[in-house]
């Protein structure tokens, strides 16, 4: 077993006592929980600081840890002050632990090196506001996705031991509207800072390449979606699958591209 593998599975491993913990019949945000999202977020976290410890690598499984790490990062200041936050863990966990598979999967497409090509400072930000925009937006459409599934679940009348765990309707639909409109200010930053270094690499404002398209849909979708909500109310079913739509485009725009390029094209 190469060294690369062993920290992959050992960052998988990292979200099972959290996920169990959160499942609990006596489930609380307590010390249990508390160490258990610790542990979580230490490991995929970990794994991303070696991985990038000498530069920054533009391979898909590079940029899959980076955003789980990103997402872990941002959900446990979420769950630590906020009340109802925690309640995601089943759903949001699962899902890291998936894209954390592909990762793993696919360890050795691991693209170039980044070329730096603009000013340093501006580069680094670019970067951490385009990470901090798909983590944020991660989170968003967890939360749509939990207040989705309580939604079906009360009027079915059957709910089930997830449903139980996750938040109120309300609460979800609340935690997600938040969450999409610092969505909405981080990715409006993240476009504006790639116009500035597409301007000092080429002269050019924008270059409409796959990354760019996707991500100026993801904007204009949120933004149509708070715009709606705010003018006619628009939620539940409606509402979270815009949210999961904004989300589809900017992983198409992230690791989507990135897959194509590392994997399919290679």
């Amino acid at each position: 077993m190469t060294s690369h593998l062993f920290f992959n599975l050992a960052a998988l491993a990292a979200f099972l006592p959290a996920t169990l913990v959160s499942l609990r019949r006596d489930r609380g945000r307590d010390a249990f929980f508390r160490a258990a999202l610790a542990f979580a977020v230490a490991g995929p976290l970990a794994w991303t600081a070696v991985q990038l410890a000498d530069s920054w690598h533009t391979g898909l499984s590079s940029a899959l840890w980076v955003s789980i790490s990103a997402s872990l990062l941002l959900f446990a200041v979420l769950a630590t002050w906020g009340r109802h936050a925690w309640r995601l863990t089943p759903l949001l966990l699962p899902y890291l632990f998936l894209l954390g598979l592909i990762a793993t999967i696919w360890q050795r497409a691991e693209g170039k090196v980044m070329a730096k090509g603009g000013p340093v400072a501006w580069v680094e930000f670019h970067i951490v506001v385009s990470v901090a925009t798909y983590g944020l937006l991660t989170l968003a459409a967890m939360a749509a996705l939990a207040a989705f599934l309580q939604e079906r679940a009360l009027k079915s009348k059957r709910p089930n031991r997830l449903t139980r765990v996750l938040p109120p309707v309300t609460v979800g639909e609340e935690l997600s509207g938040v969450l999409l409109i610092a969505s909405e200010v981080v990715l409006g930053l993240g476009l504006l800072s790639g116009m500035a270094l597409q301007y000092t690499e080429s002269g050019i404002l924008i270059h409409p390449d796959h990354k760019t398209v996707f991500s100026v849909l993801a904007f204009l979708v949120i933004g149509a979606l708070l715009a709606a909500h705010r003018m006619i109310g628009v939620r539940g079913k409606a509402a979270a699958r815009l949210v999961l739509l904004a989300y589809l485009l900017l992983t198409l725009a992230y690791p989507g591209v990135k897959f194509v390029t590392d994997v399919l094209l290679r």
